[in-house]
């Protein structure tokens, strides 16, 4: 059962085993399971047991036990190139309002996930520009 649950959360029905999946792993605040429209096979996602729609609001103690689940379940697919995706916000291609991770196995250039980076901006930041970034998020961590 989901810490914080919500009722109307899909993950946290599946968790509560009401709606029903393909459990990969588990422990005691994480749970990996495949994703019923995968990228390519063995695409995982790896939900912590606790109702956090975002990763910022989500428990310490949950996201430590992620980090090494992650890593077990990119082992458990089967190749050493992967993507590891976890968004935040419908801004973000946040698609269910609990915090996941997604755990998308890559075997050619067009299996799984393809991103596409060249279309970020040509124009690289000046020194400037990143030190006045730099000095307002470490105001924020401050506070």
């Amino acid at each position: 059962m989901a810490a914080n649950e919500d009722s109307s959360c899909l993950f946290c029905g599946i968790l509560k085993g009401i709606i029903p999946s393909h459990k990969v792993t588990e422990t005691d605040y994480s749970l990996a399971f495949l994703d019923i429209m995968p990228f390519s096979e063995g695409h995982t996602l790896v939900i912590p047991k606790y109702h956090a729609e975002t990763l910022d609001t989500l428990p310490d103690e949950y996201l430590r036990d992620i980090g090494p689940l992650l890593k077990r379940v990119a082992k458990a697919a089967g190749t050493t190139q992967y993507n590891i995706v976890q968004n935040n916000g419908k801004l973000a291609y946040q698609q269910v309002p609990h915090a996941h991770f997604h755990v998308i196995p890559k075997s050619t250039e067009t299996d799984g996930l393809v991103l596409h980076l060249e279309e970020r901006p040509q124009a690289k930041s000046t020194n400037e520009e990143l030190a006045a970034t730099c000095a307002k998020m470490k105001e924020r961590l401050s506070q």
